[in-house]
């Protein structure tokens, strides 16, 4: 299952979000979405894992939770929305 993550602290890595969510099962990918230009993070990523109720554990068990000082948002990710190229 794919996982949004959002409200991830700028600082925080993806080995941290890798650690959070390895308490609730095996994970097979983090990815925190980067800035373009600057390679700042922009505050959201995506987490896979493999056991569908691991992730739904997972789900549970961080959304709302404090993670370097900010509140997680995290819920199933949904499938990505073609847009207009322009």
């Amino acid at each position: 299952m794919k996982i949004y993550v959002a409200s991830i602290p700028f600082r925080s890595t993806e080995d941290e979000l890798r650690q959070a969510f390895e308490s609730y099962g095996d994970v097979d990918s983090v990815r925190i979405i980067k800035d373009r230009e600057t390679q700042r993070s922009r505050g959201f990523g995506f987490v896979e894992m493999s056991n569908d109720d691991d992730a739904q554990s997972a789900i549970d068990g961080l959304h709302g939770a404090d993670f370097g000082g900010r509140q997680l948002v995290v819920n199933e990710a949904r499938p990505r929305e073609e847009r207009p190229r322009y």
